[in-house]
């Protein structure tokens, strides 16, 4: 994925949850970093870890993936 497409997701994230961007960048890279240490299949990990960052910064359950 380029570099601009995780600027855009994370800015989505920040301005849908009212998070200042670099709180979700750092969120963001930390979760695929610690999803990317176990996976075997790599395709879904980037949909992954947005999904458990946007459930986090809104109080949902994040324990999906």
């Amino acid at each position: 994925m380029r570099h601009a497409d995780v600027a855009q997701i994370v800015h989505t994230i920040a301005v849908e949850t009212n998070t200042p961007e670099e709180t979700v960048a750092r969120m963001y890279a930390d979760t695929l970093d610690s999803y990317r240490a176990d996976a075997r299949i790599h395709d879904y990990l980037l949909l992954f870890a947005e999904r458990k960052v946007r459930a986090t910064l809104r109080g949902g359950n994040s324990n999906r993936h």
